[in-house]
């Protein structure tokens, strides 16, 4: 079995959690920004390619305590780094530290780099490597002196889907765009709107998710030039997730946004992900929206901040308060970074979680809508 780490925001480790589940994975443990997964080697490819709310996926090769800069040394020395690295693999080496002796992130680098190079010299015979090849990034993690060294198999951010050609200021990150949905009551039989949907990314994820679309379909990982992990397992996976496609849906999403060039940015991205006959896109006022009381769900990220431009915080909330003050079978869920937002917002508060835009603090508001009558 091979140690998997698996990295996510703070507050979606539960969406990865019950996804693993529904994926059969069930030896595993969840800590604050991190699951720990035990599964075969082959399974990394479905894990990059599935996971909808993680950042990284990361192999653990090795984990042992270290008090000083000798031991972390002996102990990254000892393992045969031959197993994992051609001699022209471009290898880097990350760190973090948290409440440990070893805290110089620099240092802690610099003395990881070198063990792995004199265990390289050992296989290899030279004492130059050119580092010309792939990149194979390491990651050392050492907590209360504890330390991990894991291969980073993802490579990019797991948000970074592959379908985005450009974003509008202050962009969601895809993959707290997928959270956001799955926290939803969002169904494929439902109707999805975004009065305020940017360049579409939580649309996009949504449309996603009902075609049962694999996140990083569209893109490439680390991992696969990897000298240990036969090219095979990748491409069985690949043709799995596109055999899973689900092309029989019908789907009603609807986005509006004021600004033009944010409508048609959001088109070519839903065209781009696969979804664009699957998302209709109107550049208008959200006051200007006919909607129908039919149970609808809008998953919004109102303008705030930097996102401002032609209108003013107080009349974003007002009109989003004068749309839907009659459509009360709808439910509502909005993620802004605006701690006063319910306090403007006329409908009771149902649900208050807080999540990370990036590094950035973001709360999720969700207003649930009357339920449908039971026949």
């Amino acid at each position: 079995m091979t140690k998997f780490i698996i990295t996510t925001s703070f507050g979606l480790e539960s969406l990865v959690k019950w996804q693993l589940k529904d994926m059969g994975y069930y030896d595993f443990i969840v800590e604050d920004g991190k699951i720990i997964l035990n599964a075969a080697l082959k399974d990394v490819c479905k894990l990059n390619l599935y996971l909808r709310e993680a950042d990284r996926v990361f192999l653990q090769i090795k984990s042992f305590k270290a008090l000083d800069f000798d031991e972390l040394f002996e102990n990254v020395k000892a393992i045969d780094f031959a197993d994992f690295l051609d001699k022209d693999d471009n290898f880097i080496v990350n760190a973090r530290s948290y409440k440990s002796k070893l805290f110089s992130i620099r240092t802690i680098q610099s003395v990881t780099e070198k063990a792995i190079v004199e265990s390289l010299k050992r296989k290899y015979k030279i004492n130059h490597f050119k580092k010309s090849g792939p990149r194979v990034l390491f990651e050392i993690m050492i907590d209360k002196d504890m330390v991990s060294l894991a291969i980073d198999t993802s490579g990019d951010g797991l948000h970074k889907r592959g379908y985005r050609e450009g974003t509008v200021k202050a962009p969601l990150r895809e993959n707290l765009a997928a959270g956001l949905v799955d926290l939803s009551f969002y169904k494929a039989d439902r109707f999805l709107f975004d009065g305020f949907c940017g360049s579409g990314t939580i649309l996009i994820e949504a449309a996603r998710k009902a075609r049962n679309i694999a996140s990083g379909l569209d893109r490439s990982f680390d991992f696969e030039n990897f000298k240990f992990i036969d090219p095979k397992f990748m491409k069985e996976a690949k043709k799995e997730a596109l055999e899973a496609i689900d092309y029989k849906a019908k789907l009603n999403i609807l986005g509006s946004d004021i600004s033009g060039k944010a409508i048609s940015l959001a088109k070519q991205n839903a065209i781009n992900a696969g979804v664009g006959e699957d998302i209709s896109f109107i550049t208008r006022d959200i006051k200007n929206v006919a909607l129908k009381d039919d149970y609808g769900i809008m998953i919004s990220n109102p303008p705030y901040g930097e996102r401002l431009s032609l209108m003013d915080t107080k009349e974003i909330y007002q009109k989003i308060n004068d749309k839907f003050s009659n459509l009360k079978t709808w439910s509502l869920y909005f993620i802004t970074s605006d701690e006063k937002f319910d306090k403007t917002f006329k409908r009771k508060l149902s649900k208050k979680r807080k999540l990370y835009n990036g590094g950035q603090k973001v709360d999720f508001y969700q207003y649930f809508g009357e339920k449908p009558k039971v026949k």
